[in-house]
């Protein structure tokens, strides 16, 4: 089960789709879930979280939290206000930047990391891969 939550100033679109694309990465990567749930939040609600269980003062876009060791049983926090800004950093289009983390927090719950360069590239190329597929496959054409 998927469920999104916002706690911020943001609509979420396309959820469908996004489903899909989980779905998708979580039979791709062999992993099975019980849920996830995704919560939409701005940076002052995520830098809390980064605070209290992370021992964390800065801004991130995403923190993951697997609850369980055989399944998918977490949680995504996505900071919109770290997503609108990393769009404009790295000039990319807003939505591209949310799957971006969307995909990145999914990875964490099925074990990826990135702490070190290795692991960065790793992810990176994974993050690319579902990316592309999410542009080419779940979301349909002129929208």
């Amino acid at each position: 089960m998927i469920n999104f939550f916002i706690e911020a100033n943001f609509n979420l679109k396309r959820k469908k789709h996004i489903k899909k694309l989980i779905d998708f990465m979580l039979i791709k990567e062999n992993v099975k879930i019980k849920y996830i749930n995704f919560i939409f939040c701005d940076d002052n609600f995520l830098l809390k979280i980064n605070n209290k269980f992370l021992d964390h003062d800065f801004y991130t876009d995403v923190i993951s939290f697997n609850y369980s060791s055989s399944q998918i049983e977490g949680e995504i926090y996505i900071s919109i206000s770290r997503v609108l800004d990393n769009s404009r950093t790295y000039n990319t289009d807003e939505n591209v930047e949310l799957i971006r983390v969307i995909v990145h927090g999914v990875l964490h719950l099925c074990g990826y990391n990135d702490k070190n360069y290795g692991e960065k590239k790793s992810m990176k190329l994974k993050e690319d891969e579902y990316i592309n597929k999410y542009f080419n496959n779940f979301v349909p054409r002129g929208t």
